[in-house]
């Protein structure tokens, strides 16, 4: 292992409030995220169906 000793992890201390309140503000990171990711995929469908010759009534008419 070229001298290296390997290290196992067998206990990790964290207080509750501080693990609750660090998956709070990721659980509301994850919302502004969501959004521009959802916008990103948004305009990706919209240049595919443009560059396609996607036909919007079409689309319109299969969902209904």
């Amino acid at each position: 292992m070229n001298g290296q000793t390997p290290v196992v992890i067998t206990d990790l201390k964290i207080p509750f409030f501080r693990l609750m309140l660090f998956f709070i503000k990721a659980g509301l990171a994850a919302i502004p995220a969501a959004i521009i990711v959802s916008l990103i995929v948004t305009v990706l469908a919209a240049a595919i169906a443009a560059t396609l010759g996607g036909n919007p009534a079409f689309v319109i008419r299969r969902w209904l």
